[in-house]
C-alpha cells in the first residue's frame, strides 16, 4: 500500500505497558519501510525516541478520509536530510480497515481541551458522536471553518470499571454557527483510532441510555 508523503500517523505501543500516543509524519516510504520524523507525544507534546524492535500499533487516514490501521516494528534510525525512523511495512494484507459509520449524535456537556497553534483554551461540547462534535465558543476564537485542532475529550463513564478515558484527537472545523444566541463550531474528527472510537461509541449508548430512563421516568 501506498502511503502519501506527509500523512499524520498515530502510534501506540503494543510491546510495553506505556500506552502513550504518538503523533508523527510519513517522511518517504520505500519499498516495505517506512520512514518518519520523530514523534511527539500527544499529551505532553515532547519529542519521544522509539527504541529498535520496538512494536507499535499505527492509524492514519488517507486522502480519501479511509482510516486504517496496522502493526509494526521500529526498524532503526537513520539521519538524512532530517532524522528518521524506519518502521517495517506490512503486506498490504495486514491493513486493517476501521469502519467509519454515521453515528448517533448525543446531546451531553462534555470537556474539551483544545491545541491550536500551540496554544491551549478550553471549551464544553453541546453534543458529541463518533464522527465528531461541537462545542461551545465564545464569539472571538482564534480558528476558523477548514482549521485543524488537536483534541482531548473527556469522557467520565457512569459505570465504575471504565472510569474516565482521555481520548487524543485531530479535527477539522466545519462550520462556525450562532443557534439560540448562542455560538458554536461543529468540528469533524480527523484522525481518530478504532480504539478511541469505541470509546466515544460506548460513552454515547450510556448517555442514550440515561437520557431514556429520564424520559420514561416521567
Amino acid at each position: 500500500m501506498e502511503l502519501k508523503i506527509g500523512t499524520n500517523i498515530i502510534l501506540e505501543s503494543i510491546s510495553s505497558d506505556v500506552k502513550d500516543r504518538l503523533r508523527a509524519k510519513i517522511v518517504e516510504q520505500k519499498n516495505n519501510i517506512l520512514y518518519i520524523d520523530y514523534p511527539t507525544n500527544i499529551q505532553t507534546n515532547k519529542t519521544s525516541f522509539l527504541l529498535e524492535g520496538g512494536q507499535y500499533r499505527v492509524s492514519f487516514v488517507d486522502e480519501a478520509k479511509n482510516a486504517f490501521a496496522f502493526k509494526t516494528e521500529v526498524l532503526g534510525r537513520i539521519k538524512n536530510n532530517i532524522p528518521m525512523i524506519m518502521l517495517a511495512l506490512p503486506a498490504n494484507d495486514q491493513f486493517i480497515r476501521i469502519q467509519r459509520r454515521e453515528y448517533v449524535r448525543v446531546a451531553t456537556p462534555v470537556d474539551i481541551a483544545v491545541e491550536y497553534n500551540q496554544q491551549n483554551y478550553q471549551y464544553v461540547a453541546e453534543d458529541i458522536s463518533a464522527g465528531g462534535l461541537a462545542i461551545n465558543i465564545p464569539r472571538i476564537v482564534p480558528f476558523k471553518e477548514n482549521d485543524e485542532l488537536q483534541l482531548i475529550i473527556v469522557l467520565p463513564f457512569s459505570n465504575s470499571n471504565e472510569g474516565v478515558k482521555y481520548v487524543h484527537t485531530s479535527a477539522r472545523v466545519i462550520r462556525i454557527i450562532e443557534k439560540d444566541q448562542r455560538m458554536l463550531a461543529t468540528l469533524q474528527f480527523t484522525n481518530t483510532d478504532d480504539v478511541d472510537r469505541q470509546y466515544i461509541v460506548r460513552f454515547c449508548f450510556e448517555r442514550q441510555l440515561q437520557i431514556r430512563k429520564k424520559e420514561t421516568s416521567f
